[in-house]
């Protein structure tokens, strides 16, 4: 039987409790063009994982967009290089899931051709293709999607390249995590209308 003086508290640490459930990451990446804003998915808890903590490090503030392509991808992170693919420190084990596809503003981890489609997860990319880009489905870790600012990631493709693909003016990015209640995030769905 609840005594009636802890009534009182039972109901507080329900609603509490029901308040933290509530709230969940959302990544942002602040531009010199705007801001992008992704909501993680749940079906890939360890490159969701992996990219909070790099974030929460810091470890993107220093680097860029460093390869732009219209109508595919722009990706961000370490450059395109041997090390970048095979720092143990980033690699992991892919965590592909059939209902998760390249649909446009969808956010995957770069890897290079290894038969096991192990992720660098110091770079990430975001689908710029209105089609999406099916043909990478099931190849590539996609685990995120952008909920507003595909906005900036057209302005980021547009930018004029070397011919590796890389912005000959460097777009900056500061990456940080943000704890969002639901409402919030359907704020930031509704302006974009991307999902």
């Amino acid at each position: 039987m609840i005594h009636n003086f802890l009534f009182p508290l039972l109901v507080f640490f329900q609603f509490h409790i029901s308040d933290i459930n509530s709230v969940q990451p959302v990544g942002l990446i602040e531009t010199p063009l705007g801001n992008i804003y992704i909501l993680f998915h749940e079906q890939t808890p360890n490159h969701r994982k992996s990219f909070i903590q790099l974030a929460e490090a810091g470890y993107w503030d220093s680097l860029t967009f460093n390869r732009v392509i219209p109508n595919f991808v722009a990706q961000g992170g370490c450059p395109d290089t041997e090390e970048g693919f095979n720092d143990p420190e980033y690699l992991l084990s892919p965590e592909l899931d059939s209902d998760l596809t390249h649909i446009y503003g969808a956010v995957g981890a770069g890897r290079d051709e290894n038969p096991g489609k192990v992720s660098a997860t110091c770079q990430f990319y975001i689908v710029q293709n209105p089609k999406g880009l099916h043909r990478l489905d099931g190849d590539y870790t996609i685990f995120g999607q952008v909920i507003r600012g595909m906005d900036v990631i057209d302005q980021i493709v547009g930018i004029p390249t070397s011919a590796e693909n890389t912005p000959i003016r460097p777009i900056s990015m500061i990456v940080k995590i943000l704890q969002m209640e639901e409402k919030e995030i359907d704020k930031l769905k509704a302006v974009d209308k991307i999902i």
